[in-house]
């Protein structure tokens, strides 16, 4: 491995570690993606960020330095915000009396989703290929499913959840309530999904529209205004469009947390997410989700509208009667509000997967899961410390 390869696999590994937001992919496809977002010298400094822990220049500065790095702190901090600008960086100063900064995190949800309005073909290739690798590997763990905490998470379209499970609705699980009680702003930004098949030549064949990843605040929704890779938007058009989407039949997506800043609206033709996990054989395990699609064989007139508005190709017609593959349903909810038989509703879990509270405690928790008791507080006290995790 030559040396500019290897200041890459150094942020790859460290981008993984701890919090595993960034594997390593067999075909190389991990360190082609880092090459393509960031300069060496700009992957050398990310190397000295934290993945975790928002930190001053100051703090960076020191570990900058001490890796051998010539430059002075206002040069770290104007290449720091260069990087914001580019995605592969997140800044915050709410709450603070500067800057601190910290690593977008590597895979899906971080840097890549930044790089919408700046794609090229040579890099959705690298984001294909690394999509299939990662989230393929993914779908062969076994780890039972209330012992991880998932990457992803869907919640059900409005209209799916009849009387009288409306009232057990879990706040989390209603996208209208996540949005009414946000404190905003509210923006709203291109699919970068959509991007990327339109680039390949090919178009949705579920809709036309592309702003379709909603950013709902504080914190995610001004990254976005900052890269100027978002619009910003009203709570009622914020209702508006996401009537566009049901009708569509988008898959409503948040981040795994009880109060999500990004949500976005994937369709299983665009989205390299779903699309990965299509290939899985249980998507379902890949997802954080209470609820499963039922039907009654009694009222089903066989037309097949399910099958066609399954994203996940979990509906099949058997005997002239719509079935359900469990292993391959997320619970979204699509095919219940077109369903003109009322033969398909939604059901809950015996097993109810209560998400984080916030971004923060989902990588905590994250963290716990994968370090385990000892490591966790070796982990605290490093940053406590001030130290690089």
């Amino acid at each position: 491995m030559n040396t500019q390869d290897q200041i890459y696999r150094d942020l790859q590994k460290h981008l993984d570690s701890p919090t595993g937001g960034f594997p390593a992919a067999a075909s190389g496809a991990d360190i082609r993606l880092l090459k393509h977002l960031l300069t060496p010298e700009e992957a050398k400094i990310a190397a000295q960020l934290s993945t975790v822990k928002l930190e001053p220049v100051k703090t960076i500065y020191k570990r900058v330095r001490k890796s051998g790095m010539p430059m002075s702190i206002e040069e770290l901090q104007r290449k720091l915000d260069q990087m914001v600008y580019k995605g592969t960086v997140l800044a915050y100063k709410e709450g603070y009396k500067e800057k601190h900064y910290k690593n977008a995190s590597g895979a899906a949800g971080g840097m890549i989703d930044f790089q919408v309005d700046r794609l090229s073909k040579d890099l959705v290739e690298d984001i294909d290929k690394y999509h299939e690798e990662i989230f393929a590997a993914r779908g062969r763990e076994r780890t039972p499913r209330t012992a991880r905490i998932p990457e992803l998470r869907t919640i059900p379209v409005e209209k799916s959840v009849l009387l009288p499970e409306k009232y057990l609705v879990r706040t989390y699980e209603d996208v209208r309530w996540l949005v009414e009680n946000s404190p905003g702003p509210f923006s709203v930004a291109n699919c970068i999904c959509r991007q990327m098949k339109d680039l390949r030549g090919q178009n949705c064949k579920y809709s036309d529209l592309r702003e379709t990843c909603l950013q709902i605040g504080p914190d995610h929704a001004r990254q976005y205004l900052d890269m100027r890779i978002g619009r910003s938007i009203t709570k009622e058009e914020v209702f508006s469009l996401l009537d566009k989407f049901e009708e569509a039949g988008f898959i409503l997506m948040p981040e795994n947390s009880q109060r999500p800043e990004n949500i976005c609206c994937c369709c299983g033709d665009c989205c390299g997410v779903l699309g990965a996990a299509l290939k899985s054989p249980k998507p379902a395990d890949l997802y954080a989700t209470n609820y499963y699609a039922e039907v009654d064989a009694k009222l089903c007139k066989g037309c097949g509208t399910c099958v066609q508005r399954c994203q996940l190709q979990a509906r099949v017609l058997v005997d002239g009667k719509a079935t359900v593959n469990l292993d391959r349903c997320i619970g979204c909810g699509n095919c219940v509000i077109t369903c003109q038989s009322n033969a398909t509703r939604l059901r809950k879990k015996d097993e109810e997967l209560v998400p984080p509270k916030d971004r923060d405690d989902t990588i905590m928790r994250t963290l716990s899961n994968k370090l385990g008791k000892w490591n966790m507080l070796k982990l605290r006290l490093r940053m406590r410390l001030g130290l690089r995790v």
